[in-house]
């Protein structure tokens, strides 16, 4: 059985009574155009909830819309969410950017300069994991990747000090670290210019 709960009509919050499991979705569609999702913090970037036609579910995305060709890291967090072993995903697109492209999924994240994150980049042709540590990133994993523009499906599982990242439904990358140990918040990236967007993200904790 499983009782739902509404969130700022931005997510709903599943609790599973025979699993104990809790889950939280946020597809960005009640949230009004031009504003930051309710729940969500803006650490860095630009976001704002925008219309786009081709959203996996329609109309609204969570679109990052900074242009700044810098080295910065562009952050939002689900401000009350808390996981520490953790099954989430989203759905994004790249749809502009010079100097960097894509994005990706943050997890654990203490605040906007100390998280791991997962990440796909149309131009370097590649799906990286990382961990963020007081603003310096360091590469835990790469995977060569080409994919065709428009939505793709990103998908991690950390249990414990193990991370799967999934691309499209495949496992490309494979890691252990231990740098961050408690639950923190998740939420979603990009770098530098890299306009995206992003819709249906979940988190939940693992079966």
């Amino acid at each position: 059985m499983t009782r739902l709960f509404s969130a700022s009509c931005l997510a709903v919050l599943m609790l599973s009574v025979h699993g104990g499991a809790l889950a939280m979705t946020w597809n960005f569609d009640g949230d009004e155009t031009g504003k930051l999702a309710k729940g969500f913090s803006n650490e860095s970037g630009a976001w704002q909830v925008a219309k786009d036609e081709t959203a996996p579910s329609k109309p609204n995305v969570l679109a990052q819309t900074a242009t700044e060709k810098k080295k910065a890291y562009n952050v939002a967090l689900a401000a009350e969410s808390s996981f520490k072993d953790v099954e989430l995903s989203v759905k994004m697109k790249a749809v502009a950017g010079e100097e960097d492209q894509g994005g990706g999924l943050v997890w654990r994240a203490k605040d906007g300069a100390n998280y791991y994150i997962a990440r796909f980049n149309p131009l370097e042709d590649n799906f990286r994991v990382y961990k963020v540590v007081d603003g310096v990133r360091k590469q835990l994993g790469t995977a060569d990747l080409k994919a065709a523009p428009g939505w793709h499906a990103l998908r991690v599982v950390m249990v414990d000090d193990h991370i799967t990242c999934y691309f499209d439904g495949v496992q490309h990358l494979d890691v252990k670290d231990s740098t961050f140990k408690e639950a923190g918040k998740i939420g979603l990236w990009s770098k530098s210019d890299a306009q995206t967007h992003f819709d249906d993200l979940t988190a939940s904790e693992p079966k």
